[in-house]
């Protein structure tokens, strides 16, 4: 067992629950799509986010320090996409006719995971934290693995079921409307938060 457990948990608690890009698009899917349709973009967050957790784990993280410019630029790249993305949210047309609106792709929020400059850092200081390169190495590193998967998990479905659980009071278009600003709006503001 790591003997940091508790503090790696509330660690990836803290980082995966609290709002950032995956969790609003999650909102904004299962407000807009409900579950059923939501679930490829939560399996993508998933799965997206701890194999990209693996790879910083197992080498990434040493190209980082050699070359810390490839960081930033996984972060910029990720920040200029997720602007792009807050203004789709923000702009989407109204789903009266749901054809309109296409729910997210498995892939497409998979690869996302590699631009997320949230997870980016959080992969960064999670490796840099709670694994060490001696003996324990692996052992570290599948718990550390194992916890963030569990929390991905939870994290995801809550923020899906909190977007379904808003569209009940959806009774009108200019509801739904303002539901889509505030959720660019919030996804803006986890971006600033990037750079606070």
């Amino acid at each position: 067992m790591h003997p940091e457990i508790l503090s790696l948990s509330l660690f990836m608690f803290v980082t995966s629950c609290s709002p950032g890009p995956n969790n609003v698009v999650a909102s904004h899917s299962g407000f807009n799509h409900g579950i059923k349709k939501s679930i490829p973009l939560m399996l993508g967050v998933i799965f997206g986010f701890t194999t990209m957790l693996a790879l910083v784990n197992f080498g990434l993280i040493n190209i980082f320090k050699i070359y810390p410019i490839i960081q930033k630029v996984l972060i910029g790249t990720g920040t200029i996409f997720l602007i792009y993305l807050a203004y789709k949210i923000s702009f989407s047309k109204l789903s009266t006719d749901n054809k309109e609106l296409k729910p997210v792709y498995f892939i497409e929020t998979f690869l996302f995971q590699f631009l997320n400059p949230k997870g980016v850092i959080v992969a960064v200081i999670a490796v840099s934290t709670y694994t060490e390169s001696g003996k324990n190495f692996l052992n570290y590193s599948l718990w550390m693995l194992s916890v963030a998967f569990m929390f991905a998990i939870i994290s995801i479905f809550f923020w899906t079921l909190l977007g379904r659980f808003m569209r009940k009071f959806a009774t009108n278009e200019k509801f739904i409307k303002w539901f889509n600003y505030a959720m660019s709006t919030l996804l803006l503001f986890c971006i600033a938060t990037f750079y606070y």
